[in-house]
Parts: structure tokens; C-alpha cells; sequence
């Protein structure tokens, strides 16, 4: 077994989590036993999740969507306290990684989404690649705006919202943000992508898609982001004597 402490600190360096300003505590939000044979990761720290840790004897919760976040009451009651008292009777630990899980060249949100669309990564619209947000590329093979709706349907096994723009020539030019990063649709156009994918939609986003004339899809925030902590699960299993598990708690949003 492995000390929880090596643990973190491996995932901090992986992730280079301390070079981001984010919105949350990135790395160990709730310390739990030092020995760790039982990794389970998932999206959301919900109380689902942890109860499928305590029925799986899991050591550490591993998530992209943890605790303490910017703003919010600091108060622990109700939800909050059920939840980190389920952490805390049974001795797990809770390590949660935010943007430096989006933006890891190789196990982040980005690169993972477009490892499995087969998308040609060629860059970062903000920043450098694995520092950045928002990604851009190609695809292998145009598509029309249809046929790439339909891709990502059966990648992600979940419909996407499509709003297209008047322009029906044949998609090459790509660029991407999973989770809430709705917004960046002007930066995306600005770029030059004739498509932008992101997970959440806002009303003012399909008018700004209509009006400056870039096709949208907003494939889902659980959705896009399911597969960066799994990722990092089956790295921590490859590097260290731990078991693995992912568990996928169904969100349509």
C-alpha cells in the first residue's frame, strides 16, 4: 500500500496544480487514513458517490468537482455536513483537481475529449497548451455540422444541443472547452472555428452562435467531463500498488 501523502503529492506535481488560480482548493480538500489501497474516481463528490465508497471500502475519492468553492456559504450544515461527515466516519480521503484537470496536455478534460472524437489537437486559444482553457484544432476528415453532432452523440452516449449557424460548408476547424465555458464562443469565432463544443448551454449562447455565425454544441457538463478523472485514476493505478475504480453517477445536465 502507499501513503496517502504520496499520493497527492504526485497528482500535485502531474497536474501542476499550483500554478492555477482557481475557483476551489485543488488536491486534498479532506484527509482521511495514510494508507491507500482503493482508489474511486468521479466526476461529482455527491453523496452518491461517497456512498458507493464506503460499500467499496475505497480509501481516497478521487474527483474533478470537489468542495469549498469560491463564495459559497462557509457554513458546514445540511448537505455539506452529510456529505464530508460520510468522509470523515470512514476515514477517506477526498483530492479534487479543478482547472489543472481541464487543462493537462494529456489526461485533462480537453485532451481526453478530443482523444476520443480523434480531433487534431493544434493549440491553446488562451494560453500555452496545458495551461489554457480553450482548445483548438482540426478534424482528420470534414464533416458536415450534422454528422458531427451525431459523432458526439455516440462518443459521449448522451444528445448534444445543437444550434447551427447559416454556413453549411463542411466542418475543419474546431475548438473546445468542456464543462461551463459557454462563453468562450467569441473567442472560438474570433479564432476562426467554424464549430465550438462546450457542455453547458446559456440563453444568450444560441444568439451569438446565430448572429456571428459559428455552429455550437453543447454536449453536456457531466458529460465532457467524465473522462479527465478517469484518466488520472488509471494513472495513479499504473504508478502506485492501488486499485482503481470509476464510478459514473448519471447527471443529464
Amino acid at each position: 500500500m502507499n501513503h496517502r501523502d504520496q499520493l497527492v503529492a504526485a497528482c500535485d506535481h502531474q497536474l501542476r496544480s499550483a500554478q492555477f488560480k482557481d475557483f476551489t482548493v485543488n488536491g486534498l480538500q479532506i484527509e482521511g487514513r495514510e494508507q491507500v489501497r482503493r482508489v474511486m474516481s468521479g466526476v461529482t463528490a455527491c453523496q452518491a458517490l461517497l456512498d458507493e465508497a464506503v460499500a467499496w471500502q475505497a480509501d481516497m475519492v478521487l474527483v474533478h468537482h470537489g468542495y469549498f468553492w469560491k463564495n459559497e456559504p462557509v457554513a458546514i450544515t445540511g448537505m455539506k455536513q452529510r456529505r464530508i461527515k460520510t468522509l470523515l466516519a470512514n476515514d477517506i480521503s477526498l483530492l479534487a483537481y479543478h482547472l489543472p484537470l481541464d487543462a493537462h496536455t494529456e489526461m485533462g478534460n480537453n485532451a481526453q475529449l478530443a482523444k476520443r472524437m480523434g480531433w487534431k489537437v493544434e493549440g491553446c486559444l488562451d494560453g500555452e497548451l496545458g495551461e489554457g482553457l480553450l482548445w483548438s484544432g482540426r478534424l482528420v476528415v470534414p464533416q458536415s455540422i450534422g454528422e458531427l453532432a451525431r459523432q458526439v452523440a455516440g462518443v459521449l452516449a448522451r444528445e448534444p444541443l445543437l444550434v447551427e449557424a447559416p454556413c453549411q460548408k463542411p466542418i475543419e476547424r474546431v475548438a473546445w472547452c468542456t464543462g461551463g465555458a459557454q462563453d468562450m464562443i467569441t473567442e472560438a469565432y474570433e479564432a476562426g472555428a467554424q464549430v465550438f463544443v462546450s457542455g453547458e448551454v446559456s440563453e444568450r449562447t444560441t444568439h451569438l452562435a446565430r448572429e456571428m455565425g459559428i455552429h455550437y454544441l453543447a454536449a453536456g457538463h457531466h458529460a465532457t467531463e467524465r473522462y479527465g478523472v478517469q484518466a488520472l485514476g488509471e494513472w495513479l493505478a499504473s504508478e502506485f500498488d492501488v486499485e482503481h475504480r470509476f464510478v459514473d453517477i448519471d447527471n443529464p445536465a
